[in-house]
């Protein structure tokens, strides 16, 4: 089971994803909305990928379920990698915090925890709803 407090490293963080840092860091999940297509996307790009409108920033719900993934067994961690479904219809791939890798299963709940990284800034992981 990887622990809630395992540290990550961001790096880098480009203009376009900032915001997306920023309310992280407010403990909120935030996705672009297309305000041509209305459609939800992410990674944060400032255009739509689907009609190349024009974007806005929209509070996420942080719920969605697992879709795929994976335990990493890494010395001297283990750690769990997936995508999840959010609410909102997008996929992000993520870890998964928070119960026994034997335990996890396709289609669970899931719910965004901010978890430090190791250069200052709170990363999203997903754990169990």
């Amino acid at each position: 089971m990887t622990p809630p407090d395992a540290q990550m490293t961001v790096g880098p963080i480009a203009e376009e994803t900032a915001q997306f840092w920023a309310t992280c860091g407010n403990g909120q999940l935030t996705l672009r909305w297309c305000t041509a297509c209305d459609r939800p996307h992410h990674y944060p790009r400032t255009l739509c990928p689907f009609c190349l409108g024009e974007t806005e920033w929209r509070n996420a719900s942080g719920y969605g379920e697992i879709y795929a993934f994976s335990i990493q067994r890494r010395v001297p961690e283990e750690f769990a990698v997936g995508y999840v479904k959010l609410d909102e219809g997008v996929m992000m791939l993520t870890r998964l915090v928070g119960a026994p890798f034997d335990e996890m299963r396709i289609g669970q709940r899931v719910q965004v925890l901010f978890v430090p990284s190791t250069d200052g800034l709170r990363v999203p992981v997903f754990q169990p709803a």
